[in-house]
């Protein structure tokens, strides 16, 4: 039981420690996704979010994800009951 106060001591002043960020400070990749509008682009789709539900539309299309901008495919794989964003 001793231990365990220890540790839990030791975490919540780790917690403590962390350095707040600017408040007005925001990186390039947030503000690009905060612009990022979820539509389609001629054969493929843009502003995707990897793993959420995508349109009837898009099954079997290409999207771009909106902060990574990596490459997705709408699939409806294995234990999934509708179509979703997978990495391509």
């Amino acid at each position: 039981m001793r231990v365990r106060s220890i540790v839990s001591a030791a975490v919540l002043a780790g917690g403590l420690l962390v350095t707040p960020v600017a408040v007005g400070a925001a990186d390039a990749s947030t503000t690009v996704a905060a612009a990022c509008k979820y539509r389609q682009s001629g054969n493929h789709w843009v502003c995707i979010t990897p793993g959420a539900f995508c349109p009837a539309a898009a099954h079997k299309k290409y999207g771009y994800a909106k902060v990574t901008n990596r490459k997705y495919r709408c699939t409806l794989t294995s234990g999934d009951i509708q179509w979703r964003w997978h990495r391509a």
